[in-house]
């Protein structure tokens, strides 16, 4: 029997690979919108975070999320992503 092979994903933030579950997906929908997706399951280019606000504030410094996406990113996206990683944290 073999195993089942375990996704993983690096996040932006601080570059660990960890498992797709544990992580959070922001993604950028085709209209050019960045969510972030708690289902892990919606259309559209995803980028990977670790749960925490620090990895999120090194997404920000080091333009993770502008790399992954390659576009940029206005700070009210940022700020609307920070709050939402609030409630979930």
């Amino acid at each position: 029997m073999s195993t089942k092979k375990i996704p993983l994903r690096q996040c932006i933030g601080c570059g660990e690979m960890k498992s797709k579950k544990e992580m959070i997906r922001v993604l950028k929908t085709s209209e050019d919108e960045i969510v972030l997706d708690a289902t892990g399951r919606k259309n559209g280019r995803g980028a990977y975070l670790c749960p925490s606000m620090e990895c999120f504030h090194k997404a920000v410094k080091n333009k993770g999320l502008e790399r992954s996406f390659k576009m940029a990113i206005p700070k009210e996206v940022y700020e609307t992503l920070e709050k939402e990683m609030e409630q979930i944290g």
